[in-house]
């Protein structure tokens, strides 16, 4: 079955190093705050945890709006932690099979998070156009290429 959804990407911005300075027990006991905290965001917004990776978030929302909104919590949230984490946002089709999505989509919007600095949270102009008429205002971040998706992506920082 495809279903529109916007997808939302995290990364601890260096986390490598943040685990070297700190050692094992206090990184993973950061890492759980960390892992709480976003974990609290997504349920206010009604995102779906879709999984992790290390240091890593991937959800999924129904709408867009509430995406930014949380992923803008998400950054304020982790900052409260001492952490700055990159997030990246892309809303497509994808198919959903046995509870798991896939699909271009997904593969877009993890490529979108590459492309965010710390702190920033990285829209792509799907997720821009759709918000349109909205009180979120975006930031122009020029267009890229995204590894292995196909042409240019314009890409724009929630304000």
């Amino acid at each position: 079955m495809r279903v529109l959804k916007t997808f939302l990407f995290t990364d601890i911005v260096g986390s490598t190093a943040c685990a070297r300075e700190l050692g094992d027990r206090a990184y993973q006991q950061l890492l759980a705050r960390h892992h709480a905290v976003i974990r609290s965001e997504l349920a206010r917004a009604r995102g779906k945890e879709i999984d992790t990776a290390g240091d890593g978030f991937f959800a999924s929302f129904n709408a867009p709006g509430r995406a930014i909104r949380c992923a803008c919590a998400i950054r304020e949230a982790t900052r409260k932690l001492g952490i700055e984490v990159r997030v990246g946002l892309h809303t497509g089709e994808c198919e959903v099979l046995d509870g798991k999505v896939t699909g271009i989509a997904v593969h877009t919007g993890a490529r979108v998070v590459e492309h965010a600095g710390p702190g920033e949270v990285l829209v792509s102009s799907t997720v821009k156009d759709i918000v349109a008429g909205s009180e979120l205002e975006f930031l122009d971040r020029g267009i890229h290429t995204l590894e292995g998706i196909p042409g240019e992506w314009h890409l724009f920082a929630a304000a």
